[in-house]
């Protein structure tokens, strides 16, 4: 109340007075759109050629679409929190938000602006999200919480990285490229789980928080920083199956202590407690079975990433958007009953996409549709359920 005035805000329409609104509800959108042209491309159902070719577009509009669309509503949103002044609204967010979306329409048909002007729009967008969330802090020196700035940064670098191997495979690869962005999103959700799990925990079982362990952290948090800078310099340094693969494992040893600590089995009568739980243990477990694929040939690592972009990081999504856009529109925080559903759904995707095809190749078109569908089940039960609650305004009747 006391960062936004009240009348001002109010000529506002809902959908633009904070950024989880806007981005929350279209990257979840986009992300349904996203899968069902990937699985109707993969099955050679329609004639789709986005920029890159399909396979190109599925991994980097995943990451950088999706994940690049709700990490930047999660910023948008914190940003008041943390300084005292009042975030991107207005006009502000609907030109971010539109240059988000012209991202996503210009990766999925470059033939309207050519490849060059294509990936610069697509480019532009985490840069003036940092440039919009480092404004107000500089103004008020809160330089402490400039840490998403080189996060932005090293988004940005791997996401033109990915843009250089289409041009340039010799020297830059797709595969490697796309998996630094995957664990950047996994550093992020490793850092933002560690801060809030605990508190969410303890509040929401009426248990007593765990005792913090710093060192425990950073050996979680760092091993992946570690996994994530040997995939962004690849180009530079090559690349080490066997350093990947124990790297791998050692960090999901730290994940697993930390998750452990929480006692996830506590939490199983609280939907938005045991979804953020269960996505952690996508992470740690993910983490286990990439490690054990590139060091044994016999597991197949292209299919064990989706332990951690689908369960890790499409379950921790699922979590916290439902929470984050429950707190923020002024609602008790006990999620729609269908909510239930959605969260043992992105799961069940996850468990589908990988394990399906390794136990029965001749099998994979049958499993990607069916990890696919529950993706889209999911995402749209959180759309309708969550759509008016982000287009109205908060029911308490406070800005925001």
């Amino acid at each position: 109340m006391q960062i936004t005035d009240l009348e001002t805000e109010q000529k506002i329409t809902p959908l633009l007075r904070l950024g989880f609104r806007p981005f929350f509800l279209g990257g979840a959108i986009f992300s349904v759109v996203a899968i069902i042209l990937w699985i109707l491309t993969f099955r050679g159902a329609i004639s789709f050629s986005p920029l890159g070719g399909a396979h190109w577009w599925h991994i980097h509009e995943m990451i950088y679409g999706f994940g690049g669309a709700i990490i930047a509503g999660f910023l948008l949103t914190a940003i008041q929190n943390w300084t005292g002044v009042s975030g991107a609204k207005g006009n502000s967010l609907l030109f971010l938000f539109l240059l988000w979306l012209a991202g996503r329409v210009f990766m999925s048909m470059p033939s309207l602006l050519g490849t060059t002007l294509s990936t610069i729009v697509d480019l532009l967008f985490l840069p003036a999200i940092a440039y919009v969330l480092a404004k107000p802090i500089l103004a008020i020196k809160q330089y402490r919480n400039l840490f998403f700035v080189p996060l932005l940064a090293l988004f940005t670098i791997a996401n033109a990285e990915m843009h250089l191997a289409i041009n340039y495979p010799q020297t830059f690869s797709t595969m490697y490229s796309g998996y630094a962005g995957v664990m950047l999103v996994t550093f992020l959700m490793s850092v933002m789980a560690g801060r809030v799990a605990p508190m969410f925990t303890a509040n929401g079982t009426q248990t007593e928080k765990a005792t913090p362990l710093p060192w425990l952290d950073k050996a979680a948090n760092g091993s992946l920083a570690i996994i994530m800078f040997s995939l962004l310099l690849q180009p530079i340094v090559g690349f080490s199956v066997l350093f990947f693969g124990v790297l791998l494992i050692i960090a999901s040893v730290f994940q697993t202590v930390r998750w452990l600590r929480l006692k996830p089995w506590i939490t199983l009568n609280v939907p938005l407690l045991w979804s953020l739980h269960g996505a952690m243990k996508f992470i740690a477990f993910g983490l286990f079975v990439l490690g054990i694929s590139y060091l044994i040939p016999e597991v197949p690592s292209n299919h064990a990433w989706h332990l951690l972009t689908i369960g890790g990081m499409g379950g921790l999504i699922l979590a916290m958007i439902a929470r984050v856009s429950l707190g923020h529109t002024g609602r008790p925080l006990i999620a729609p009953k269908a909510m239930s559903v959605a969260f043992v759904l992105i799961n069940l995707a996850a468990l589908a996409r990988t394990f399906g095809p390794w136990a029965m190749p001749e099998k994979t078109l049958m499993f990607i549709d069916m990890s696919g569908a529950f993706w889209i089940l999911a995402f749209t039960i959180f759309i309708i359920g969550y759509a008016p609650m982000l287009m109205k305004g908060r029911l308490d009747g406070r800005p925001g």
